[in-house]
């Protein structure tokens, strides 16, 4: 964890983006902090994903500002967030079947032996790899059956907790979920909350996507409400009800869009 202390570890400020005719951000703000998790909700359409793209790096926004512990900065792709401490666990999981847990974990920042020969050839640490997989997973009390097994031979809540291991190992200031739960079952879903849990205990900031207020209620500190591509909310979770959160997402009830908003002139 760094920055200065009260600075957001990640600020967005008037960020749009639209695609041809359609406006999917309009003057968004949103500032994540650390050892909170800060829920993102909105119904299908409302601007989330393409949100988290921006801010990984996915797509280049048409205006605004993304700021990294105070500090503007061009996150012109997905490695470029990365290097900023941004780790992104998308909707669709970026996971490849064929490779084992480790290969995943490992995936684009692999440990090679034999100095810079080693390196050039391609040469893995496959032991190394192996150790800290293993102290990462257990760090997060991820229960995987064998390093070894392919992601293919895994179920649906230990491949999700695997790309949130990923996140969450080479993520130390800011991590993004984007429904990590979806099409889970109960015992899988309450395993990922455990895992966000551990995440806001390490002092990371979260960004969490989810349609279930349950989860909302549960492990967020924070709630930003999009609709068409606008802020029109922002609270503190333990100040209002599943109720309020539901009523802001279709539009029956209008809370406060949050300082941010205007500054950049998008209080609706």
């Amino acid at each position: 964890m760094t920055g200065a202390a009260g600075t957001p570890a990640l600020e967005v400020e008037g960020l749009c983006k639209s695609f041809r005719a359609v406006q999917a951000l309009d003057h968004v703000a949103l500032s994540l902090h650390y050892g909170q998790v800060t829920a993102l909700l909105g119904d299908n359409g409302a601007g989330k994903s393409t949100l988290v793209k921006c801010i990984s790096g996915v797509y280049a926004p048409d205006a605004g500002v993304v700021k990294v512990d105070g500090t503007v900065q061009a996150v012109a792709s997905p490695e470029a967030a990365r290097s900023l401490g941004i780790e992104t666990v998308h909707q669709t999981l970026a996971v490849i079947d064929p490779l084992d847990v480790v290969e995943n974990l490992f995936l684009n920042r692999e440990h090679t032996r034999g100095g810079r020969l080693g390196a050039w050839l391609g040469v893995l640490d496959k032991k190394r790899m192996r150790a800290e997989s293993g102290d990462i997973l257990g760090r997060l009390d991820i229960r995987i059956p064998s390093l070894r097994r392919s992601m293919s031979a895994l179920s649906g809540g230990q491949r999700q907790a695997v790309a949130i291991g990923r996140a969450a190992a080479w993520g130390q200031q800011i991590v993004l979920l984007d429904e990590p739960a979806a099409a889970l079952g109960v015992e899988q879903a309450a395993r990922v909350l455990d895992l966000i849990r551990s995440l806001r205990d390490a002092g990371v900031a979260v960004l969490l996507i989810t349609h279930n207020m349950d989860r909302v209620t549960d492990v967020c500190d924070r709630a930003v409400v999009l609709r068409q591509g606008r802020k029109t909310a922002e609270v503190d979770v333990g100040e209002v009800t599943k109720d309020d959160l539901v009523g802001y997402i279709t539009g029956a009830r209008t809370g406060d869009p949050g300082p941010e908003a205007e500054r950049t002139g998008s209080s609706p």
